[in-house]
């Protein structure tokens, strides 16, 4: 199957955009049932991250932590002034592989898929790649 693309347009210059339905929207179109989904940005201030959806305090709890992991210094030398951003893309990851089985993505109970934003507001492009097994 062919790498489908799709956009995320980010409010806040940090946030988690929950895109687990847009996944699953996807899957269900190209009718993958059974199989791997890779999901990939290619944005050097951005992430995927697969973690808790049922309670909205964790994504922003994420984000706290991650900000006080990784503030944002004057020491940094970028000139563009977003080397807190490069460093959580690096530590997040710019990728995610999930698992399909019998026609449903393999998350668990409480999981979601995380678009993470570290530079915004920015429209983001997300790239998916569905492999049958």
């Amino acid at each position: 199957m062919k790498i489908i693309e799709f956009s995320v347009q980010s409010r806040h210059r940090c946030e988690l955009i929950n895109i687990t339905s847009r996944i699953e929207q996807i899957r269900c179109e190209k009718r993958l049932t059974d199989g791997i989904i890779t999901l990939y940005t290619p944005h050097t201030t951005a992430a995927i991250t697969i973690n808790e959806n049922a309670d909205p305090d964790v994504p922003r709890d994420i984000l706290y932590g991650l900000t006080r992991l990784v503030p944002d210094d004057p020491q940094f030398q970028h000139i563009e002034g977003n080397s807190d951003a490069h460093i959580k893309s690096s530590l997040v990851g710019i990728s995610e592989t999930l698992l399909v089985e019998a026609g449903k993505l393999q998350l668990g109970t409480w999981q979601g898929i995380f678009f993470c934003e570290f530079d915004g507001p920015r429209t983001r492009q997300i790239k998916v790649k569905l492999s049958e097994l």
